[in-house]
């Protein structure tokens, strides 16, 4: 008997849904406390963070070890992909959902996610916003228990890997053997500093301007201690609130009023008044003055020194202790007099400040230090000629003037090798002088300087 074939046909059963009634924003809760616990965290999403007091989260990791609390299955699994659907029940239980920082600008996952941007934001700037209301009939959320502090491991600057060396003496005949500056000029700028307690170095570009500065307040330590100076640099974007006083995110990510640079310091200094202190700012004129030093341009005065003269700081509460410089507190600035686009320094500050120019030096000591550094003498003379020519005609330029003239700075580590010597300086007249030329507008046929003995 023939058999009679047939095909049976199976419908596929459609997949049933998930059942996420278990799953609780008190559920929720319970995960963030176990993941904080269990620390390191898991690692965070690739595009989305669960944000909670401060903190962040990957949400599917999250909704994953929630759902196995709600189940008491601790192998179960997340049922829903991560992204957009886990991102909603999470929302749904009053839940920050936030796109991750950094974010690519034109990536196609963050189109329209304008809310998660903003909630973001909140969290850098520290605004709540309040929570949408819950839906009618819905229960009130549990009561939550406030997170754990922030292990200040997590985030915090490294500490430094080095100590502060151990003072050593200095004196003046050392200074002598470092610097190129006459003795008179040393001397003027010993007297300024002790008459005014506040002094600027200015000149051109490689005079050694912030090496002299070391020097003198080395001279005035009568060491080269380390403990006792402080060195900082002024820029566009220094204010006040670096400086003096302001509001900083601390480790926590919370805005609090901390001290900037000068009352840390001023307070060491003020625990120390038999010795001297010196803070030391380069580039003075890269910074707007006025703003950051505010109300303090009162008390860099000499005769404005100490607890009499104190006053109090804006942001300060009305009970704090008010700010004073001490008496012993030097301050030694320098300033770069080519950089045109600065502007000059205003007189209420100017009149503060006692100023010492310097200039380039290529006479007799810097020829010395050369000698003793084995360059042999053709290449010293080439060296002095030259540059002595440069800027003898920069200073007469109108346009120029002896402010843009070249430094010594250039030219003090010459290589080990006296047979490099003439490679040596015509690399540095090519790559380094050649293009503060062009910068000058050197480049036409006009203003080159005529070549001498061969050079």
């Amino acid at each position: 008997m023939a058999q009679i074939g047939f095909t049976r046909t199976f419908k596929r059963m459609p997949k049933p849904e998930p059942d996420l009634s278990l799953l609780t924003r008190e559920q929720v809760l319970r995960a963030l406390r176990q993941l904080d616990r269990e620390g390191p965290r898991m690692p965070l999403s690739t595009v989305y963070d669960l944000v909670y007091r401060g903190r962040r989260y990957a949400p599917r990791a999250v909704a994953q070890l929630a759902y196995r609390l709600a189940t008491e299955q601790p192998e179960a699994a997340w049922p829903l992909p991560a992204g957009a659907a886990t991102n909603r029940v999470l929302e749904q239980l009053d839940f920050t959902i936030a796109t991750k920082r950094p974010t690519l600008e034109n990536s196609s996952l963050l189109d329209g996610d304008v809310a998660a941007q903003d909630a973001m934001q909140e969290l850098h700037t520290g605004i709540t916003r309040e929570k949408p209301p819950r839906k009618k009939g819905a229960s009130p959320p549990a009561l939550e228990e406030p997170a754990p502090a922030l292990d200040a491991t997590i985030a915090h600057e490294p500490a430094a890997a080095y100590d502060l060396p151990p003072a050593q003496p200095y004196n003046r005949a050392t200074a002598r053997q470092e610097l190129f500056v006459s003795d008179e000029l040393l001397d003027a700028a010993l007297a300024a500093l002790h008459r005014r307690r506040n002094l600027i170095l200015q000149g051109p570009p490689g005079t050694g301007k912030t090496f002299l500065a070391r020097r003198l307040a080395w001279l005035e330590l009568g060491a080269i201690d380390a403990s006792r100076i402080e060195l900082i640099q002024f820029h566009p974007s220094y204010s006040y609130e670096d400086f003096v006083q302001g509001f900083r995110p601390d480790a926590q990510g919370t805005f609090r009023l901390q001290n900037g640079v000068l009352p840390a310091f001023c307070e060491r200094a003020a625990l120390d008044p038999e010795r001297p202190y010196f803070l030391l700012i380069d580039e003075l004129n890269r910074g707007n003055l006025s703003r950051i030093f505010g109300e303090l341009l009162l008390l860099l005065e000499a005769d404005k020194r100490g607890p009499a003269h104190a006053v109090r700081l804006p942001y300060a509460p009305a009970d704090a202790s008010r700010f004073y410089m001490p008496a012993n507190v030097f301050v030694v600035g320098t300033m770069n007099l080519a950089d045109r686009s600065l502007a000059p320094l205003d007189y209420a500050l100017r009149r503060r400040f006692a100023f010492v120019e310097l200039a380039p030096e290529f006479g007799p000591p810097f020829q010395e230090y050369l000698a003793a550094q084995q360059v042999p003498a053709p290449a010293i003379q080439r060296l002095v000629d030259r540059l002595t020519d440069l800027n003898l005609t920069i200073a007469d330029d109108p346009e120029l003037g002896p402010d843009f003239r070249v430094g010594h700075s250039y030219f003090c580590q010459p290589p080990a090798d006296p047979a490099a010597a003439d490679s040596w300086l015509s690399l540095i007249l090519k790559q380094e002088i050649a293009p503060l030329l062009d910068d000058f507008g050197w480049t036409s046929p006009q203003k080159q300087l005529p070549k001498r003995n061969g050079c």
